[in-house]
């Protein structure tokens, strides 16, 4: 029997394998390691800085687009806009792909439904990554997804999506329902992350900075228990801590008009100057990053959103720390209370739960990931949902 042949489309921006921050890019590259293994023929859809070893990438830009992620939309959609048009040329010219999944955001989902009406074209499944749909509190203003698109589009064609957790599938548009599958949540490659048991008496926090992600909640908890904190993460698009120390004592910084800048000089950075077990370790990759998240007591996650999925918590749990977060979002999904960690309705919980981490067994947190958030145990689902596309598709153009 002829092997299922997927063109898989990440988003132009970074290189895989992934060497720092990687949201989508790791999940995508987590995925085809893992639809290898399933026996699927994939090809692959990237920048052309791509270079995953038994997987032939086809791009349109030679080298990684991220430097452009931040310019102005009608600098940035374009680079997205020509790399899908890129992509549809080539896979209607191949004509032997079974099906297309997209994993580009925004764009992606105005783009191919309409692209799916080519009878040329293989059915598409697209992966909505996030933000979320909606918006519950003041503080997810400008983090949450503009559905003014998918409410537009009256036909759908072969075009099908899926989320990355049940609770962002909840708060699709109505107009799309029908044409969305069950979620599947992200994953990783739990033998790229080292299990410790014996953990370090500090507590960390993993995300970029911003307000939603609450990293001043964590801070203020640190601060009430007198708890080491140490943070990691990008400040707006600034990766290195030189570069950050520098725009953060020029006081005409351009970086001033940046809310996510401002959220650091102006809730974060106070407490890193005033306490010594406050402590900001800049934006880690590799084995930095590994050694922090591994020997950590816990990762602290107290979101002020309603986060999609959180790779950080899934990164963490390999490593069998524990994770303490909001009782938001994905959180009830990924992490079971007391099992794997704690889920906090408040404030007032999330320390409560800090002083009770040691009744967490890291080879729980392990397990966890292991079972149900491994790239094979996603590649699984995703082979289900082709599948189920790939039905639809076939009754569609028989109706």
């Amino acid at each position: 029997m002829r092997k299922l042949r997927v063109a898989v489309v990440a988003p132009p921006w970074l290189p895989m394998p992934i060497k720092g921050y990687g949201g989508i890019e790791l999940v995508v590259e987590g995925l085809v390691a893992g639809l290898k293994n399933q026996g699927v023929d994939v090809e692959l859809f990237a920048n052309g800085a791509t270079t995953i070893k038994g997987v032939k990438t086809h791009s349109l830009f030679k080298t990684e687009q991220f430097g452009h992620i931040y310019e102005p939309y009608y600098e940035s959609f374009p680079i997205v806009q020509a790399h899908l048009m890129f992509a549809y040329n080539h896979i209607k010219a191949d004509g032997n792909f079974d099906i297309i999944h997209s994993n580009v955001p925004h764009v992606g989902p105005a783009f191919w439904p309409m692209a799916s009406r080519d009878p040329d074209l293989p059915p598409i499944l697209g992966t909505f990554h996030g933000p979320p749909f909606t918006a519950a509190t003041k503080h997810d203003v400008g983090s949450t997804y503009n559905t003014a698109d998918l409410e537009q589009t009256k036909d759908f064609g072969s075009y099908y999506a899926t989320c990355i957790s049940d609770a962002m599938t909840a708060t699709v548009p109505k107009n799309i329902k029908s044409h969305m599958l069950p979620a599947v949540h992200n994953a990783i490659n739990p033998q790229h992350f080292p299990f410790v048991a014996d953990k370090k008496q500090y507590f960390i926090t993993l995300a970029r900075f911003a307000p939603y992600k609450g990293q001043h909640i964590a801070v203020e908890a640190a601060i009430k228990l007198k708890k080491r904190l140490r943070m990691a993460g990008v400040v707006s698009d600034i990766a290195s801590s030189r570069k950050l120390l520098l725009e953060l004592a020029n006081p005409l910084s351009s970086y001033r008009s940046d809310p996510q800048f401002r959220y650091y000089s102006d809730k974060i950075l106070p407490s890193v100057l005033r306490y010594r077990y406050i402590t900001y370790s800049g934006n880690l990759s590799g084995r930095r990053k590994m050694k922090f998240l591994s020997e950590a007591k816990a990762l602290l996650f107290p979101i002020e959103w309603d986060e999609p999925f959180g790779m950080s918590v899934i990164e963490a749990l390999a490593c069998g720390t524990p994770v303490i977060a909001m009782n938001r979002g994905a959180m009830p999904e990924i992490i079971e209370h007391g099992v794997t960690g704690f889920l906090a309705n408040d404030e007032d919980e999330f320390v409560k739960y800090m002083r009770r981490i040691d009744e967490i067994d890291p080879a729980a947190c392990r397990a966890s990931v292991e079972k149900r958030f491994s790239a094979d145990a996603m590649a699984k689902e995703y082979v289900k949902r082709y599948e189920e596309v790939i039905r639809r598709h076939k009754r569609r153009s028989k109706a």
